[in-house]
């Protein structure tokens, strides 16, 4: 079997659910955007990001790639993987924030409807963050 070639500048790549396809970020030609490939097969790329992006992640489902923007925020790209074929959809930010140093900054849960994410000492959240404990026992009610 052949061992797939990536383009130099590839960085965190990532496996789709099934594990038929692969998102990465790729320097080429000039700034990092995130593409997807087929994996072990015939195929072109497909560009997801359209203004920069690195580190991406897949959504469990394979229905949406999670990225980061260069100035850090988080992205959130509709995909369809249909037969041998991806349609990339609408995308949107989530919010910012996110250092996007070494290592990813952030992890999505596996239907995507929550996020774990570092943000910097000097950011202001847009929005204030609820904190609720004792969740359990409001569960009982």
């Amino acid at each position: 079997m052949p061992v797939p070639v990536l383009p130099p500048g590839t960085r965190f790549a990532k496996f789709s659910p099934d594990g038929r396809w692969l998102a990465y970020g790729s320097e080429e030609p000039q700034r990092s955007e995130v593409y997807v490939s087929p994996f072990l097969r015939p195929g072109g790329k497909r560009q997801i990001s359209t203004n920069g992006g690195i580190k991406p992640r897949w959504r469990q489902d394979g229905k949406e790639i999670f990225y980061l923007s260069p100035d850090g925020r988080l992205m959130a790209t509709e995909v369809r993987i249909s037969g041998e074929s991806v349609e990339v959809g609408a995308t949107h930010a989530l919010f910012g924030g996110i250092p996007t140093g070494n290592g990813y900054g952030y992890d999505i849960s596996a239907d995507g409807q929550r996020i774990l994410a570092t943000v910097g000492k000097d950011h202001k959240p847009s929005e204030p963050i609820t904190l609720v404990q004792n969740w359990l026992a409001g569960l009982k009610k």
